[in-house]
């Protein structure tokens, strides 16, 4: 007899403890350019350059989200994480350093 896990003793996403670390970690890398502009004047970001750093993390944020509710397995998770990470990265570079 195969024992059945039912959804409400197991739900899908992300704990209530990820979830709090993951968009605490987003707030944090967003408050470093913030505190540094304050200490040297190597750092000028203007509104619009939060405004799409935090659009981007929340992006990151909710895929990763996503990608903890829809993935069948950890190890469809931890490829869905990384190619949302990866993304991320790719786009960020790509606006530090204006390639295209």
């Amino acid at each position: 007899m195969q024992a059945t896990i039912s959804h409400a003793a197991h739900p899908r996403g992300l704990s209530p403890r990820w979830r709090l670390a993951l968009w605490s970690a987003a707030a944090g890398l967003l408050l470093i350019p913030a505190i540094a502009m304050q200490f040297t004047a190597e750092v000028r970001w203007t509104a619009l350059d939060f405004t799409v750093m935090a659009l981007m993390l929340a992006l990151t944020c909710g895929g990763i989200e996503l990608a903890a509710r829809l993935s069948p397995s950890r190890r469809a998770f931890a490829i869905a994480v990384a190619v949302v990470l990866a993304l991320f990265l790719l786009v960020w570079g790509e606006l530090a350093v204006d390639i295209v």
